[in-house]
């Protein structure tokens, strides 16, 4: 049986409350978020502030007399691969994904807190170890845009299309996805944020990587949004492709007439014909195509 939330966080504390070596307890993430849902899913995303992390420096006998044995466990700071760098700051984190499917992320700090304007919730202080706290919800919300970045946004969906189109035209899939998943999409979901934003007079948050866009967005919207995800298939890619186009338009039009702001349909009208003109020379994908 799934441990509660009142169980949770009493080991939580009870933990921090014997240990002497502990000096402040700290909750932040979606937990110490009041406008967050709430569901058995959320993780409890803990710092412990002591003066001297090494004894509790990949201390796995420690994690498991005081929390029990993770199901899953990863240590980030004793990771060495390139695409995994540890911080090497002087904290340790342990991440801990436990049977009955509570996850701890737990970091041991010896460092001052910083506040770096995100929301947390003091849980324990000992002793005014912490300095005060005020949280600003408003962290969280959606910003509105200057002039310079929606230019920059639109230029840049644009221009990466083109990337999608020439890794389609060589028959190179992951190339073409990782393009179109990431620069393109990455636009596209900017523009998706201020769309909400304009429409919620930036009173919300879209959610990390825009896991509330259905609660935002319209349902043809988000249909749209839907659709713009494709597998493997060239011509479901494609559709996928020219859908973000429409979506992207509907979008940074409204966001344009919002602020005041120019689009430039002109990158958009050569990028559409440049796309059109590479789609059609692709009757058949196995072939690598010439660039136009």
């Amino acid at each position: 049986m799934m441990r509660s939330e009142n169980e949770m966080m009493k080991l939580i504390l009870s933990t921090a409350k014997s240990d002497e070596r502990i000096k402040a307890v700290l909750l932040s993430g979606s937990r110490a978020n009041p406008e967050a849902p709430k569901d058995i899913f959320q993780d409890y995303d803990i710092t412990y502030f002591v003066t001297d992390t090494m004894p509790f420096y990949n201390n796995t006998v420690w994690i498991e007399e005081k929390f029990g044995k993770p199901a899953n466990l990863q240590l980030p700071e004793l990771m060495t691969h390139p695409l995994l760098p540890p911080d090497g700051d002087g904290h340790f984190t342990y991440l801990m994904l436990f049977e009955d499917g509570n996850r701890i992320d737990l970091s041991i700090v010896s460092a001052p807190y910083i506040d770096d304007g995100e929301p947390v919730a003091v849980l324990l202080d000992k002793g005014g170890f912490l300095p005060i706290i005020i949280p600003d919800y408003k962290y969280w919300h959606i910003k509105p845009p200057v002039e310079s970045f929606y230019i920059d946004a639109c230029n840049e969906f644009w221009w990466c299309l083109n990337n999608v189109a020439k890794g389609i035209a060589r028959d190179e899939l992951p190339y073409a996805m990782d393009m179109f998943n990431h620069p393109v999409r990455d636009m596209l979901n900017q523009m998706v944020e201020w769309w909400i934003g304009i429409n919620t007079d930036f009173s919300v948050s879209s959610g990390k990587k825009g896991k509330y866009y259905k609660k935002y967005l319209p349902h043809f919207l988000y249909d749209m949004y839907v659709k713009t995800y494709s597998d493997s298939d060239y011509n479901n890619l494609w559709n996928s492709v020219f859908t973000a186009c429409e979506l992207f338009r509907i979008l940074a039009d409204k966001v344009a007439e919002h602020f005041g702001y120019r689009y430039n349909s002109t990158e958009e009208d050569n990028m559409r014909k440049y796309l059109n003109n590479v789609r059609k020379h692709c009757t058949n994908v196995s072939v690598m195509y010439p660039i136009l």
